[in-house]
């Protein structure tokens, strides 16, 4: 059986993913997590192998990827804004320890290295839709940091043949996001707990918003697609801005618990307008998302509504 390990496994994307390979593979999997975000007890459903270890200690690492053929490199520092305020924090993880996990993927020969980048902060302040054919310009700490593990990637495969796939996510959303600082996550929160919504910008900036298990099927598809060395926008490819994203979410949870929205000026080192054309991912990885952003705030909401009540 074919063993993989995954990194920031007990995250929001990392738990989908685990329950998504469940549902439609045979696969082993080992996770490492720090779980300085993420809790091990969301792996209890799933039969995994858990190492509580740093992606930044190369004696940790080395050890858990003994034995794999390829790797879905999830841990990070995502937090755009943190990384402003503290960009060393975010060089340390994002740059520091995927380096090290490169290292240690080469010295034991792991045959595949799924990478989670990122769209809109990596390209900066650019037209939508953002494509791999532009120049990177990142507006943040976070958004280079990203850079340097693309360019990294690229120069393992181009160095030593590793095959190496960048996945730039852009606002993923859905179940087991109640930690995650999102929009999405922090709105839905918001309500349950009947508190104002904050908005920073006058509510008119745009993101592409993708359900988490459409995001999972495009990394189960990198592992296994025939390209390597490259990076993919994923999204939906459709902007939302965030007051539709607002209104969307009132339809669904009720006008009679929706509380009141605050808009306050915008933060530096945010994007006003992004979303992603996705047709590279389309032609090489056969990725289409399924989920409209209607329907995934719906199972979003009723995962949150089965969290508060459980």
């Amino acid at each position: 059986m074919k063993k993989i390990l995954i990194t920031g496994g007990c995250g929001f994307v990392g738990v989908n993913l685990i329950d998504y390979l469940r549902r439609t593979s045979k696969l082993e999997i080992v996770v490492l997590d720090n779980l300085s975000l993420g809790r091990r007890e969301y792996l209890a459903p799933y039969d995994v192998t858990f190492m509580n270890g740093d992606i930044r200690n190369a004696d940790q690492v080395a050890q858990a990827v003994d034995g794999v053929s390829a790797i879905v490199h999830l841990a990070a520092d995502t937090r755009v804004i943190e990384s402003i305020d503290n960009p060393g924090h975010n060089f340390d993880v994002n740059v520091g320890g995927t380096f090290k996990l490169l290292e240690a993927a080469r010295k034991a020969a792991v045959d595949r290295f799924v990478f989670a980048s990122t769209g809109g902060a990596i390209i900066g302040h650019a037209e939508p839709p953002v494509h791999e054919g532009m120049v990177p310009k990142p507006a943040s700490p976070y958004g280079a940091s990203k850079l340097f593990g693309e360019g990294y990637l690229s120069a393992y495969f181009g160095a030593y043949g590793m095959k190496t796939v960048a996945l730039r996510f852009s606002n993923v959303y859905g179940p087991r996001s109640f930690h995650k600082g999102s929009a999405v996550a922090q709105f839905i929160r918001n309500v349950l707990e009947r508190k104002q919504i904050t908005v920073f910008g006058d509510g008119s900036q745009t993101r592409d918003f993708i359900y988490v298990d459409d995001i999972c099927c495009a990394i189960s598809l990198a592992l296994s697609a025939p390209c390597a060395g490259g990076a993919y926008q994923l999204g939906s490819g459709v902007p939302t801005s965030v007051n539709q994203l607002l209104e969307l979410i009132r339809t669904i949870v009720g006008p009679e618990i929706m509380p009141n929205v605050q808009y306050m000026p915008p933060r530096a080192g945010e994007l006003v307008h992004t979303h992603s054309r996705i047709d590279r991912a389309r032609a090489e990885l056969g990725f289409e998302p399924q989920t409209a952003l209607s329907e995934g705030l719906r199972e979003t909401w009723k995962w949150f509504l089965t969290r508060a009540q459980g």
